[in-house]
């Protein structure tokens, strides 16, 4: 027995983890843990501080809750009972007359969607009857229909499907507005069709789910005609949303108030007031209190009270006062950025309503009119088709990149990317989800909007160039277009490598190589375009990818550079692998005339000198002098040639110089300072230059013109003839010079050896 119990004493401890093992770590160890977990690694310190300063002595009150909740939870049981009902009390009756909900319940719980699960199993429970003893054949016979707007949030109706146990089939989707109101609203008439329709095929309609500022453009339903119809038929009205947050103002449009009659909501207070880690809220009315806690919404548990702990010390932090200053801030936000953006060209908004809007929903757009509308018009349609269609995909990428920009530059603005099913990629400030956590400020505003005047000129500039781009390069013979709707910039270009090589692999190997090495010498140039391999995933391969341009770029100097980069970049390396060629054939010819001349130096020295000793013997009496024969390649010529001439003069020939390596004649053209690939100002340089020019071609002309001719006039055919045959003898006679002065330092160093001969 002892042997088994130390064998499993050792089993037991190789299975423990490290932590866990002995017999403990002090608190300082553990906390210290806990904190190198929070701020993580030392370059992630600035962002994470940044998020923590703004938690303020509210959010303190709200992370204390949690504390206090785990030491009241250790109480008696009566005065347990006695203080969460104090505490769930007050803070229902705070809610309720703070959003003007009255004769409210209210249900606490930390995931925004677990409130709308409760209220499906109580109408469950209402509706049905016999559900608590039948369950789901009840169901079955008369199968209910949960309505939720195109507009919601995605994946809220499968998620309620699968906590439910109930089909996809109970979930109606009910489509926006397509004619006449907002296209992110509710489409009442057809709503009003659908549960008709449901009701002749056997359904039982049982509850709808309403927006009071849908998650895209902060949109809100017709509450009040729904409210209407859901009595009708005698269905539960469910709303949710941002726009709920106004209700504590003093000032309340009537679309959202109408809210207040609706049989439950579900408020997020802890973006709206910037409280961590509270709990949402779901107030309802019903009055059978059996079913609420069938449902799940009620609990007999004290401790399950205690979640309402953490709003419950927050509000009595911030009071009346502080709640409602929040909220209208955040309104005044929005309203301060939809007034600055009423004055910017190219900007569309998108808001319900502009006296009181605390979602702005804005995107970059320039009228297809405006932007060389002539020059498509005589194109057939069929041309036109494709051209508007890919407009919007573009006016998407374009509006990504201005979204993740203005996000990256202004963090505490909190704008984000928003897809909406009409507008497309729009950019969303919705202060009441950010501000409150950021600490947004007024100057962060205005910051943004000086960020979003600077983007416009550079989305609008890339926007014209991008279809000169396109031309130029279709234009380019070694230039391949890449149409790539998904980049935001100017364009995608490839190198189009020519080669003969029937090897796949091979040629996209080299293609790879020289569009490589192309973005490198590209990258190197001082110019202030980006250039890159595109995006890490959904990019064209071996490609060179252009960002954002300014309005005096020179587009065909940009593509003739390129072009000429990537023929330099190929030629040398055909030229590599040329040499590689020659010099291989010639060693082999090397091999084969030296092999040659051996045997012929066999031939003259005889057989007898090939022996060792006698034909030691044999050269001492009669030694054989024959020349060192040798042979060198030249690779400039690639050719192969002898050493003889090398060991007369005692010295290796140089050959001749390769030529210059080609470049761009735009690129000569640049001015000192001036950066690569800009348009000069052509005014009063452009004057400079013509007339440097033309003072010189007068000089010249001068220069040519005969002795004898005065300035004014003319010369005729025979003072040309004349003046030509001038020029062919003094030709001939520096011709003759020339030819005799290399001549004479030969003569000369004759005579002087004949005479030191003497």
């Amino acid at each position: 027995r002892k042997v088994e119990e130390e064998n499993e004493k050792k089993y037991a401890r190789k299975d423990i983890p490290g932590p866990l093992q002995g017999s403990g770590q002090d608190m300082v160890s553990i906390l210290q843990l806990v904190q190198n977990l929070m701020h993580g690694e030392e370059e992630e310190e600035t962002s994470q501080s940044y998020r923590l300063q703004n938690v303020g002595e509210q959010g303190h009150m709200a992370l204390l809750g949690h504390s206090l909740a785990a030491y009241i939870s250790v109480l008696d049981r009566e005065r347990l009972r006695k203080l969460t009902t104090r505490i769930l009390s007050d803070t229902t009756l705070w809610l309720c007359r703070l959003f003007r909900y009255e004769n409210g319940s209210a249900y606490y719980h930390e995931d925004d969607r677990e409130g709308l699960l409760k209220i499906c199993r109580l109408v469950i429970h209402t509706r049905y009857e016999d559900y608590t003893l039948e369950g789901f054949n009840v169901l079955y016979t008369k199968q209910p229909v949960i309505y939720i707007s195109s507009a919601a949030r995605a994946g809220l109706g499968q998620a309620l499907c699968n906590q439910l146990g109930l089909p996809l089939s109970c979930m109606c989707r009910v489509p926006c507005n397509t004619m006449f109101g907002s296209q992110h609203q509710m489409d009442v008439a057809l709503l009003d069709r659908l549960i008709k329709d449901d009701v002749e095929f056997g359904k039982l309609p049982l509850l709808l789910v309403a927006n009071a500022g849908t998650p895209g453009a902060g949109h809100t339903d017709k509450l009040g005609r729904l409210k209407e119809l859901c009595e009708q038929h005698k269905m539960w009205l469910h709303v949710e949303g941002v726009n709920l947050a106004t209700l504590a103002l003093g000032y309340v449009s009537s679309s959202v108030l109408a809210a207040t009659k609706c049989d439950s909501m579900t408020l997020t207070l802890g973006s709206w007031l910037g409280l961590p880690a509270v709990p949402a809220v779901t107030l309802y009315r019903h009055e059978d209190p059996s079913l609420s806690l069938a449902a799940g919404l009620t609990s007999s548990q004290p401790v399950e009270k205690l979640r309402a702990l953490p709003l419950w010390l927050s509000l009595q932090y911030l009071g009346h006062d502080g709640i409602v200053e929040r909220i209208k801030h955040a309104s005044q936000l929005s309203q301060r950025l939809l007034e600055n953006l009423k004055n910017l060209d190219f900007i569309k908004t998108s808001v319900e309503d502009e006296l009181s809007s605390p979602v702005v929903v804005f995107k970059f757009f320039q009228e297809y009119s405006n932007r060389d509308q002539t020059s498509h018009a005589a194109q057939a349609s069929t041309i036109q088709h494709p051209i508007i269609s890919n407009e919007g995909h573009i006016y998407d990428t374009f509006n990504q990149w201005l979204g993740e920009q203005l996000a990256q530059l202004v963090p505490a603005s909190g704008v984000d990317v928003v897809e909406l099913e009409d507008e497309g990629t729009c950019v969303r400030f919705s202060p009441l989800m950010t501000s409150a956590v950021l600490g947004t400020e007024i100057q962060d505003i205005d910051h943004l909007v000086d960020c979003l005047k600077m983007k416009i000129p550079v989305l609008t500039s890339t926007l014209q160039l991008r279809e000169e781009f396109e031309q130029e390069v279709r234009r380019t013979v070694s230039l391949l277009y890449i149409e790539d709707l998904g980049w935001p910039g100017l364009g995608v270009v490839r190198y189009n490598y020519h080669s003969d090589e029937k090897n796949d692999d091979k040629q996209e190997k080299e293609l790879e190589k020289i569009n490589t090495e192309l973005l490198k010498k590209l990258n190197e140039l001082e110019s202030d375009l980006t250039f890159s391999l595109g995006p890490e995933f959904g990019g064209q391969k071996n490609c060179v990818y252009i960002g954002m341009v300014t309005e005096d770029l020179d587009v065909s100097e940009l593509v003739e550079t390129i072009a000429a980069t990537g023929r330099e970049i190929e030629e040398n390396s055909r030229l590599l692998e040329n040499m590689t060629e020659v010099v291989r054939k010639g060693i082999q010819e090397a091999q084969l005339q030296l092999q040659k001349a051996n045997e012929e130096r066999l031939l003259e020295e005889g057989l007898l000198r090939q022996i060792p000793v006698v034909g030691s013997v044999l050269n001492w009496f009669s030694p054989f002098q024959a020349s060192p024969k040798g042979r060198t390649f030249n690779l400039t010529a690639g050719s192969l040639e002898s050493t003889e001439s090398m060991y007369v003069s005692k010295a290796q020939g140089t050959g001749s110089t390769p030529p210059p390596t080609p470049t761009s004649s735009l690129a000569k053209q640049r001015l000192p300072g001036q950066k690569a690939f800009k348009r000069s100002l052509r005014s009063s340089d452009g004057f400079s230059e013509t007339s440097s020019i033309s003072h010189c071609d007068d000089l010249d002309k001068l220069d040519q013109r005969p002795p004898n001719l005065s300035p004014g006039q003319e010369q005729g055919p025979l003072e040309m003839e004349r003046a030509e045959e001038q020029k062919e003898v003094v030709q001939a006679k520096t011709d003759t010079e020339d030819i005799h002065s290399d001549q004479s330092p030969p003569d000369c160093t004759k005579a002087e050896e004949q005479a030191s001969q003497r």
